[in-house]
């Protein structure tokens, strides 16, 4: 059975990005969900991919190069991030680039697919029913 994975963006810095120390972790992990299915980026992930790669066209090269889908937003996940991020910060959660996160996440779980993230918790947190692959859940 094929499984999609929508990839946040912190594994794409990881790997688009300097070399640090997450580098081999993030590369490793998308070979490894490549094998188990299709690889998915959102508008959410393009956007914030911007300011690392010089144009869009060498974006969208990148991209294809690891034959990932772009796919939009879908409405209603738009509707369950922004309901989940009320949540979040009536729960005092910080305002601060966490919008985002939210979209991404709800994304994945009303599409069906795993999603690839450094950044685990919150994701666990406020989408408790997603598939999280983190270096917590495959070292």
């Amino acid at each position: 059975m094929k499984i999609s994975t929508l990839i946040d963006t912190n594994v794409l810095i990881d790997v688009w990005g300097p070399a640090g120390p997450k580098t081999k972790w993030s590369a490793s992990a998308i070979v490894s969900c490549r094998r188990d299915g299709a690889l998915v980026v959102n508008t959410i992930v393009w956007s914030e991919l911007a300011p690392l790669i010089a144009t869009e066209t060498a974006l969208r090269k990148a991209v294809d190069m690891l034959e990932m889908d772009r796919e939009s937003l879908p409405w209603d996940a738009a509707f369950l991030a922004g309901v989940t991020h009320s949540r979040y910060r009536r729960a005092g959660g910080v305002r601060e680039r966490t919008l985002p996160d939210f979209f991404i996440g709800a994304h994945a779980t009303v599409a069906g697919h795993r999603l690839l993230t450094r950044d685990a918790a919150r994701y666990r947190s406020y989408f408790p029913d997603l598939d999280i692959i983190s270096p917590e859940t495959r070292p």
